[in-house]
């Protein structure tokens, strides 16, 4: 009974380290394709209102994919944080900053989970067959596993080129991201 249970530990333990380095694979490699819109997944901003290191970088990256014409709309999505401020209306005023016409963002202000944002894009645009999802390299598989599982056909992404500590806690908690988002969804 005991060799079992070391075999099956054994396992458990390879398996979450073939999926940890898919995950990083994946977000890292992630490459934008020409599609509809970008979806640009909130995170926190600061108690003064501007967007955290973390969500300006994923902000820009957007932009960065929206001004190579590689998107004609720019979908921005996140809740209201505990900071005060709806994460989506802080995008979005970034971005105008930047020159984006508002006429080519649309704001959710409801996706407080990636699967919230996949559901509301979905609602938001039903017809939309094409997105590209950005987000932290940790979090690219699961935002793709969503917006599949919303019935959106053609999916890429982009990360941005930011690094911190706090990716290694994302990597552990993506693993059973995915599996809720696979199994629960």
């Amino acid at each position: 009974m005991l060799g079992y249970f070391k075999i099956i530990t054994l396992l458990s333990f390879f398996w979450f380290i073939i999926h940890e380095v898919f995950i990083i694979v994946d977000g890292i490699s992630a490459q934008p394709r020409t599609s509809e819109f970008a979806v640009i997944l909130g995170n926190k901003v600061n108690e003064n209102g501007t967007l955290s290191q973390r969500l300006q970088a994923r902000v820009d990256k957007g932009f960065e994919i929206y001004t190579k014409r590689l998107v004609q709309k720019i979908v921005v999505s996140g809740g209201l944080g505990k900071e005060g401020h709806y994460e989506a209306q802080k995008m979005a005023e970034y971005l105008i900053q930047k020159g984006v016409p508002q006429q080519d963002i649309i704001i959710d202000d409801f996706g407080n989970t990636t699967w919230l944002t996949a559901v509301n894009f979905k609602k938001l645009v039903p017809n939309s067959k094409s997105v590209v999802v950005v987000s932290q390299f940790s979090h690219i598989t699961r935002c793709k596993l969503a917006f599949k599982k919303v019935g959106i056909e053609n999916i890429s992404a982009a990360s941005p080129n930011y690094f911190e500590w706090r990716d290694f806690y994302s990597l552990f908690r993506e693993f059973f991201g995915f599996y809720k988002y696979l199994i629960g969804y």
